[in-house]
């Protein structure tokens, strides 16, 4: 799968607002749309008026960054979500929410989704008891996920709890930093997901 490889900065400010694609720094006086809030490039402060097309295609492109999926996949969601019952819009945020990369990163133990994706990857993670290493893997209610036993020493997941300990997690998920785990108690509801994402733009654009 194709993926992007430049400064994940730039993507925020191509949108004009912050996506948290890089943790901490996010939050901090470092961040590129706090001290640069107009598009890269050299011609990133024109702002040009967006067609019907292009704000459906900015909307498309902004939530496939924030939860990092290539179009390929993406698209993949959004069958899954047109043959769903219910509206289809908020089904493709609760199948991107069920993501375990996502999941990860909602209880706190990876600062961003990308580091989340990699800690995933490198089979930190189990769930119910069973290894897995694939950030897509969709979590389902009743889920456990917790840090594998050899894996409770890492280093990078003692931080990122130290650090998100005051961070509060969505409704739809329990946390135990104790045992290092957490529960899928239901699957995320559209109030429950904070993002600022205008699904039904995502729609339109898939159904012309």
């Amino acid at each position: 799968m194709a993926r992007y490889k430049d400064e994940q900065c730039r993507i925020c400010r191509r949108e004009g607002q912050k996506l948290f694609l890089k943790g901490a720094r996010c939050y901090s006086d470092k961040c590129s749309v706090a001290r640069r809030n107009y598009g890269p490039g050299q011609h990133g402060q024109k702002r040009n008026k967006l067609s019907e097309y292009g704000t459906q295609l900015r909307e498309k492109q902004k939530t496939k960054s924030y939860y990092g999926v290539g179009e390929k996949q993406f698209r993949k969601y959004f069958e899954m979500a047109s043959n769903k019952k219910g509206i289809t819009g908020e089904n493709l945020l609760q199948i991107l929410e069920s993501r375990l990369d996502n999941v990860v990163y909602r209880l706190g133990f990876g600062s961003s989704r990308a580091q989340a994706r990699q800690l995933v990857n490198h089979a930190q993670f189990e769930v119910n008891g069973h290894r897995v290493d694939i950030a897509s893997y969709l979590v389902k209610p009743g889920d456990v996920i917790s840090v594998r036993e050899n894996k409770k020493d890492n280093a990078t997941i003692k931080a990122n709890i130290e650090e998100n300990a005051a961070r509060p997690v969505p409704e739809w998920l329990e946390r135990n930093f104790e045992t290092l785990s957490g529960k899928v108690v239901r699957l995320a509801s559209r109030e429950d997901i904070d993002l600022p994402v205008e699904e039904h733009l995502i729609v339109e654009l898939y159904s012309k």
